[in-house]
């Protein structure tokens, strides 16, 4: 499993939103989420209907960057992985309550099992800069 620094770790749970890339017959398709860090893993939402849900259903390799930019002092962490989809029993409640907690867009527009799914992100790799 990859080990992220402490200055990594607070980085990333002081950010929430992030750009994932996935891929199918090597198209590239990049898309803004927010996100959710737990124990080395990424955590996002989606729908059953993106092209993100349907490129990870046939290639489960994903890449997440989350960042700051400021000219001179660009701060980032970037991770490869692998995709895991979660869509329902105790760990889709579970995250369900963070992000329920967490996001003001999940309480206005909320959902249950089956109807949308979750993203867990297992890094294989990761890279970061600016952060000290």
């Amino acid at each position: 499993m990859v080990k992220f620094t402490s200055a990594e770790v607070n980085f990333l749970r002081k950010k929430e939103a992030c750009r994932i890339a996935t891929s199918h017959r090597d198209i590239p398709h990049v898309t803004p989420v927010t996100y959710y860090f737990e124990n080395g893993y990424f955590y996002i939402a989606t729908d059953y209907d993106t092209r993100k849900y349907a490129n990870l259903k046939k290639n489960k390799k994903i890449a997440i960057v989350v960042d700051i930019y400021l000219a001179g002092k660009h701060k980032a962490v970037m991770v490869q992985g692998i995709a895991e989809i979660i869509e329902k029993g105790s760990e889709f409640k579970r995250l369900y309550e963070i992000f329920h907690k967490k996001f003001s867009w999940v309480r206005q527009m909320p959902w249950k099992e089956g109807e949308a799914p979750f993203i867990k992100i297992k890094p294989k790799t990761k890279t970061s800069w600016g952060l000290g």
